[in-house]
């Protein structure tokens, strides 16, 4: 049984998928499975996955289903059935992990917990620069070459620090909340079974931290790792999203904080 069971959704994000491919291959820590949670792509998707699972020595597992719109919760419960650990790793197709990524999620692991991270945003001139090289040389984390290219100074820059003692105060200081992202968090999997996973009646717009709302009201609390398991995040238009998706959204997480459910009768289980 591997430590850890990465689950990385995706939707026809080619090119986007085989860079983030290309840093697990380049992970510090290399005790994991892979499980692509694919809402739909076409077939150069899973040529892409078939071709990469012959020239490396990743673990995994293609999970897909049809194309029917955004059905992200799906999939994603679906890709946890298939995971082989009792720690699971949540991250989406288009997040590259620096390399010390799955060995920060590793290390800092607690029973009654769920770990918060964050991502850091590219454009699209930047992200389109990130090539093979970037991702094992590391320069996509870069702040010097990433400046160099076209990265604007900002404090927003600070979540790329390298500095571990620097890392673990900002995400003591940070006034953001530790809430589960779907692009960049971890948990038991026994605990989220117990919740029944994702909430399937949810499409686009919030339906992550849904999740670690219903963890909360489960008694699981969650631990700042927003600066150090550090993943950049590639630019991509959203044409799925669509405002009744994030209106009906919020009714849902509002009645999850209201009413404290903690267990969603349209999750993994049904009936």
């Amino acid at each position: 049984m591997p430590s850890i069971s990465i689950i990385i959704s995706t939707y026809n994000s080619k090119s986007a998928l085989e860079k983030v491919l290309i840093s697990y291959n380049n992970q510090t820590f290399k005790d994991f499975e892979i499980i692509i949670a694919d809402d739909g792509s076409s077939e150069d998707t899973k040529k892409l996955i078939t071709s990469f699972i012959s020239k490396s020595n990743l673990k995994i597992k293609h999970v897909w289903h049809e194309d029917k719109g955004f059905r992200k919760t799906i999939i994603l419960n679906k890709a946890i059935l298939y995971s082989k650990s009792d720690y699971l790793l949540f991250t989406d197709g288009d997040c590259i992990a620096r390399k010390d990524f799955v060995e920060v999620h590793i290390k800092h692991r607690k029973k009654g917990y769920f770990l918060s991270g964050g991502y850091f945003k590219l454009n699209k001139t930047l992200s389109e620069k990130i090539k093979k090289e970037e991702i094992i040389n590391q320069n996509c984390f870069n702040l010097n070459w990433l400046i160099k290219n076209g990265l604007k100074k900002s404090i927003k820059n600070l979540k790329l620090i390298k500095n571990k003692k620097i890392a673990t105060l900002l995400n003591f200081l940070t006034p953001t909340n530790a809430s589960w992202n779907g692009h960049n968090s971890s948990g038991w999997k026994k605990d989220i079974l117990l919740i029944n996973g994702f909430n399937e009646e949810m499409q686009y717009g919030g339906e992550d931290r849904e999740l670690g709302e219903r963890l909360f009201n489960f008694g699981i609390k969650s631990k700042q790792i927003r600066y150090s398991a550090i993943c950049v995040h590639l630019y991509h238009k959203r044409g799925y999203v669509k405002p009744e998706m994030i209106e009906k959204n919020k009714k849902i997480r509002k009645l999850v904080k209201k009413n404290k459910i903690i267990f969603t009768p349209n999750g993994i289980k049904k009936n």
